[in-house]
């Protein structure tokens, strides 16, 4: 009797134990336990590298060039790194004032960041490491118009609709203003932009940011002749005091940063420059107007219908 009872008891420990350890199992497999990546929907992006398998609804985005952190930004998807220019942009910073400042050697910082994208620059360092922490999707500079990068990026993102939004509206807003502009100034009229960088002035040809996209592109207002020939290879050329008033055109638009010398403004050559005379030198903080990212074009071109029409 005393062996049967002994036997009934270890039968019943043992069905506890089992049940027990189903259990555990049934919680070990609950969904917030499974790897991210199990729960991710994944889409396959046409990088100009090829293929790349992104996140359908990227959240935890590492941009790590200035040049397209207000693409991204735009669309409206979180960012957890930038660079730190980015991050001391007037018109990003309170936005980006929680987000980390990263560059392509923080790859320790960026592992902790734990993002689901990473976007760079083609010539980005520790290219290969970033592509073990997150799918990497680099652009090269320049290689598309500032229109179709954003383009791409809204495919990037999953945005393409939001993006095209966006680029049929900023071009009807740009070309209306455009046309008042024109006719205010005269179809002939030229237009300088200029700025102080790193104890030297520049002054700026097509598609270089500080507004030139939509000065030139958009409005189709001209550059004076100097400035088309000299930038015509590089984009700029750095100018000296005393030669100033061959590019400057009738109007100019001076990106200046505070942090620079802008001394050649008390000179009296450049007090005697028709546009200065005339009140047509329009100054505007340099780091907010670098770059022909949406955020950064919408600034510039509410910046140009008040300047040129006082709205």
């Amino acid at each position: 009797m005393k062996k049967h009872f002994a036997l009934v008891v270890l039968v019943l420990v043992f069905l506890l134990s089992a049940c027990g350890g189903k259990t555990d199992k049934a919680n070990d497999a609950t969904p917030s336990s499974e790897p991210a990546s199990s729960k991710t929907e994944m889409v396959t992006y046409q990088s100009e590298n090829g293929p790349v398998e992104v996140p359908a609804n990227p959240q935890r985005v590492v941009v790590l060039t200035r040049f397209l952190t207000g693409n991204v930004m735009a669309l409206g998807v979180p960012v957890v790194g930038v660079d730190e220019m980015s991050k001391t942009n007037p018109r990003f910073e309170e936005k980006l004032k929680d987000v980390e400042a990263v560059s392509d050697e923080s790859v320790e910082k960026i592992i902790e960041l734990n993002p689901d994208l990473i976007i760079g620059l083609s010539d980005i360092k520790n290219i290969d490491k970033f592509k073990k922490i997150a799918p990497t999707v680099t652009y090269t500079y320049g290689k598309v118009d500032y229109l179709t990068q954003q383009l791409e990026v809204g495919k990037l993102l999953n945005k393409e609709k939001e993006a095209e939004a966006w680029v049929t509206d900023f071009k009807t807003r740009a070309q209306k203003a455009g046309e008042e502009i024109k006719a205010k100034i005269g179809a002939n009229a030229t237009v300088s932009v200029i700025e102080t960088f790193n104890k030297q002035l520049y002054v700026y040809g097509y598609n270089y940011g500080r507004g030139t996209e939509i000065l030139y592109n958009e409005f189709k207002l001209d550059m004076p002749k100097a400035v088309k020939e000299a930038t015509a290879k590089d984009g700029y050329l750095a100018l000296s005091t005393e030669v100033l008033k061959d590019y400057f055109g009738d109007y100019v638009i001076f990106s200046k940063n505070a942090d620079e010398d802008s001394s050649f403004q008390n000179t009296e050559v450049y007090k005697n420059i028709p546009a200065v005379k005339n009140g047509h030198v329009f100054e505007v903080d340099a780091k907010s107007f670098y770059f022909n990212d949406p955020l950064s074009l919408d600034y510039q071109l509410d910046f140009f219908i008040k300047s040129f029409l006082g709205k």
